[in-house]
This record gives C-alpha cells, sequence and structure tokens, in this order.
C-alpha cells in the first residue's frame, strides 16, 4: 500500500504508527494550501522576507533567496511554522492569485501555469453537442523588447471575434503598440494608446483558429521597457456530441 494519497500527495496513516496526530496535521496543512489554492503572486523574483502565515507563492524563473533559489520555476511555496514547504504541481492543478485577480491552471506538457479560460455554455443539444462564450484573460507585465507573446492562447477551434486591450501601467520605451498575432501585428488594433487606462476593443469578423495561437503586443518607436497591459481574448468554443 502508497504511504501517500495518489493526487495530493498526502500522508497516509499506517497501521500500528505511533504519534498518529504527526501524520493527520500533515495531511491537513496541505489540504489547507491546495484546495482552493490562493497564492499571492507568481511574478515575484526575491523570497519575502517577513511572509504571513500560510502564504503562498508560485516560483518563477531565476528565483533568488535561501530556499527559493534551490526549488524549480512552477513550485507552489508555502510558508508555514517558520519554514518553507514546495508542493510541485500536478497537471491540471488551478490556483488564483492575488496581484493579478486570475486564475491559473498547470499545463505539464509544457511545464508552466497557464491562464484559466471562463467559459459560459449558450446552447446545449440533447446529445452533448454544445456553443459556449469563451473569454481568456492575462496581464503582460514588466513589458520588454519589441514584440511580447501571451502565455494564454486563442484555443484550437475558437472562433474568435475579439481581443480587448487595457493599459494598466503606463508603458515605456515604445510611442504605440500594435495588438495582432505572429505575421498579422495589427489584427486587433495598430497604434494603440501607451498611458495608463487606455484600452481598445479588437474586434474582427468571426475567424476561426486551428491550433493554439498566442496573443502578440508589438512596440512602435523603440523597445518596451516597461509597463502592463491586460489582454482579454472573445471567442466561441463548438463542443463536440457526447455520442
Amino acid at each position: 500500500m502508497s504511504q501517500t494519497s495518489p493526487t495530493l500527495d498526502l500522508p497516509l496513516v499506517m497501521p500500528a504508527q505511533a504519534q498518529k496526530h504527526v501524520t493527520v496535521n500533515e495531511a491537513l496543512m496541505r489540504l489547507d494550501a491546495l484546495v482552493q489554492a490562493v497564492v499571492q503572486s507568481r511574478s515575484v523574483t526575491v523570497e519575502p522576507a517577513t511572509p504571513a502565515e500560510g502564504a503562498a507563492w508560485i516560483i518563477p524563473g531565476g528565483a533568488s533567496g535561501t530556499a527559493w533559489s534551490s526549488l524549480n520555476a512552477g513550485d507552489i511555496a508555502v510558508w508555514r511554522d517558520g519554514y518553507w514547504t514546495a508542493f510541485t504541481p500536478a497537471d491540471g492543478w488551478r490556483v488564483s492569485v492575488i496581484d493579478e485577480r486570475a486564475g491559473l491552471f498547470w499545463d505539464e506538457d509544457n511545464a508552466r501555469w497557464r491562464d484559466a479560460p471562463t467559459d459560459t455554455v449558450l446552447a446545449q443539444g440533447i446529445g452533448g453537442a454544445a456553443s459556449r462564450a469563451l473569454i481568456a484573460e492575462e496581464t503582460l507585465t514588466g513589458l520588454s523588447g519589441s514584440v511580447v507573446a501571451s502565455s494564454v492562447v486563442i484555443p484550437a477551434r475558437a472562433v474568435v471575434f475579439c481581443v480587448s486591450v487595457r493599459t494598466v501601467s503606463a508603458i515605456t520605451g515604445a510611442s504605440s503598440f500594435d495588438c495582432g498575432l505572429s505575421g498579422e501585428r495589427t489584427k486587433f488594433g495598430g497604434s494603440l494608446g501607451i498611458a495608463e487606462g487606455a484600452s481598445n476593443l479588437g474586434v474582427i469578423g468571426p475567424t476561426a483558429f486551428y491550433s493554439d495561437t498566442p496573443i502578440e503586443l508589438a512596440a512602435n518607436g523603440g523597445d518596451f521597457t516597461g509597463g502592463e497591459v491586460a489582454i482579454a481574448i472573445h471567442a466561441w468554443m463548438p463542443v463536440a456530441p457526447e455520442g
């Protein structure tokens, strides 16, 4: 018999085990961290000096600190009882990120956290076929370079009718920016505003996509050197009948 549970790796109490409360408490603490999981951020690179009990972060690449520097990018680090406990995510795990007001899921195939899309059933047939309205959102932070690609993507088989953007904090380096796709840099808007609060609804004729496709922001008049832009993909998704 395995000594841990298969999904959350919770320690199990063994027959005739001494100090069973230690094992039970450890399992409860893991559940407290991972069920309805909430992290403070996925972009903080420096290990916090005075974290609150139970506070959690997703470890980004290049993290520094006594404990964080030895952890893997993508791990969930939880501060409890005066030390860091790290959890390695499994495919499909979901968390909410406080500083982004966004939901993420772990994509095991690509070994990264991705923004979790939200959808609503518009219509459903008796055989399980459905038409869904989908919104996938992401805030791109610390803009840098000539082009920034989103980690959230237009899902394969989605029919897109809009990609909207809002400049969350003023963009530096560039005089404006375009929102589009690789090879179609202005598909959802060109020469967009860099001032905080500037927004655009990049409406297009309904367009089908046949592979996962990231959104690209391209700088005009110089490379990006800073700023934040929130993007949202507005699409329809067909769902095949269950048979």
